[in-house]
């Protein structure tokens, strides 16, 4: 799969925003979860469980609703409260 439709599906999967360092036409593996990862992990748990083994070294950046990067400790209930919802 694209980087893009890769970010893509982590986000409708765990409301969670990445960026994947790859050039534009670089290919993934496809992001598979049906559910989204528990709130109680971290940050760095679930990159290390779900979505690292997907891209094959490629760099990750994770984005918090701010635009910041959140801690790797942080728990993604917390990561996900910060997006914005309408």
């Amino acid at each position: 799969m694209k980087v893009e439709d890769f970010e893509q599906a982590v986000w409708e999967v765990e409301t969670i925003r990445v960026v994947v360092r790859a050039p534009a036409g670089a290919q993934v593996a496809e992001y598979s979860n049906q559910n989204a990862a528990d709130e109680k992990w971290g940050v760095e748990e679930w990159l290390r469980k779900r979505v690292r083994p997907k891209l094959s070294g490629k760099a990750v950046v994770v984005l918090a609703g701010d635009g910041e990067e959140p801690h790797g400790r942080t728990l993604l209930r917390t990561l996900r409260g910060t997006y914005h919802r309408s």
